[in-house]
C-alpha cells in the first residue's frame, strides 16, 4: 500500500514539473522582447495596428513600438540606479501628493454630480447680468444680420432681392423655401454674432458692415452676396444679455460648485471632529 502512494505521489510530481515546463515554454515562445528582467509579449502589442494595414507598415509599426518599449525600460533602469535616494525620495513624494489628489478631486467631483443643483432660473441669470453688467464688456464687434449668395444662374434673381428687402415675415419665408438654391444663407437677423465670423464668409469690408443698413450688395466672380445689418454693438460696449446668457449660466454653476465644495469641507471636518477622528493640541 505504501509502495503504491510512493508511486502515486512520484508520477504526481512528475506530471507537475511536465506541465510546469510545457507551460515555460508556451510562455517563452511569447516573448517578443527582453530588457534584463522585464518582458514583452505577444499579447502587449494587441491594439497597436489599426485596420487595413499592409504587411510593411504593421512590421514598421510593431518595430517602432518594441524600441520605444526598450528605450523606456532601459532610461528607466539607468535613472532608478543612477538617482541618488535624495531625488527618489524627491520623486515618491511627489507621486504620492498626485494620487493623493487625483482621488481628492474624484471624490469631490462625484458629490458634485450627486448635490450640485444644475437648474439655474431665468431670473437668476437676468440678476447676475444687471448686478455685474460692467464685467460684460466686449472684446469683438457684435451685428445682427441677414445675408445671401447665390450665382447667377440662380431663376428669378430680381424676387429674391425683393423677397430679401422687405421685413415681412411671408417674404422671408419664401426665401427660407428657395434655400437649397444658396450657396449661403442667414435669415435670422435676431441673432447676435461676432463680425468677424461675418466677414470670413462675406467679401465685405469690415466699414462696409460697421452700420446699420437696409441693403448692400456685391457681386464677383462666385456670384452676388446681399447683406442687411440690422444692429451693430462695438467693442467695450456691454454684451447683450441674449449673447452672454450661456456664459453667465457657466459662471452661476461655478459660483455654485465653489460654494458646495466648502461645504463639503467644513461638513468633514465637523464630523471628523465630533467623532473624535480629528484633534488639534
Amino acid at each position: 500500500m505504501r509502495i503504491a502512494c510512493l508511486l502515486f505521489c512520484l508520477i504526481g510530481l512528475a506530471s507537475c514539473d511536465y506541465f510546469a515546463v510545457e507551460e515555460k515554454q508556451v510562455n517563452e515562445s511569447e516573448i517578443v522582447a527582453i530588457v534584463n528582467t522585464e518582458k514583452l509579449f505577444k499579447q502587449d502589442l494587441k491594439g497597436i495596428l489599426p485596420d487595413n494595414i499592409t504587411k510593411e507598415d504593421s512590421l514598421v509599426l510593431v518595430k517602432n513600438f518594441i524600441n520605444d518599449w526598450a528605450v523606456k525600460k532601459l532610461l528607466l533602469k539607468n535613472a532608478e540606479t543612477n538617482n541618488s535616494s535624495k531625488a527618489l525620495d524627491n520623486i515618491n513624494k511627489l507621486v504620492q501628493d498626485y494620487r493623493e489628489s487625483l482621488l481628492i478631486n474624484y471624490y469631490k467631483e462625484e458629490l458634485i454630480k450627486q448635490k450640485l443643483d444644475t437648474v439655474v432660473l431665468e431670473s437668476e441669470i437676468a440678476d447676475y447680468y444687471i448686478s455685474n453688467n460692467e464685467n460684460f464688456k466686449l472684446n469683438d464687434v457684435l451685428v445682427k444680420v441677414k445675408y445671401l449668395h447665390f450665382d447667377e444662374s440662380i431663376k428669378d434673381k430680381k424676387k429674391i432681392i425683393a423677397y430679401f428687402k422687405s421685413d415681412k415675415i411671408e417674404d422671408t419665408e419664401m426665401l427660407e423655401k428657395q434655400q437649397l438654391s444658396f450657396k449661403i444663407y442667414q435669415m435670422n437677423d435676431s441673432v447676435w454674432t461676432q463680425l468677424d465670423k461675418i466677414l470670413l464668409k462675406l467679401p465685405f469690408s469690415k466699414a462696409n458692415l460697421l452700420k446699420k443698413t437696409k441693403y448692400i450688395e456685391k457681386q464677383d466672380s462666385l456670384g452676388l452676396y446681399l447683406v442687411a445689418v440690422k444692429e451693430v454693438l462695438n467693442r467695450n460696449d456691454i454684451a447683450p444679455l441674449s449673447y452672454i446668457k450661456p456664459t453667465i449660466k457657466e459662471m452661476i454653476l461655478h459660483r455654485r460648485k465653489i460654494e458646495l465644495i466648502r461645504e463639503i469641507e467644513k461638513t468633514i471636518v465637523k464630523d471628523a471632529t465630533e467623532n473624535n477622528n480629528f484633534k488639534i493640541y
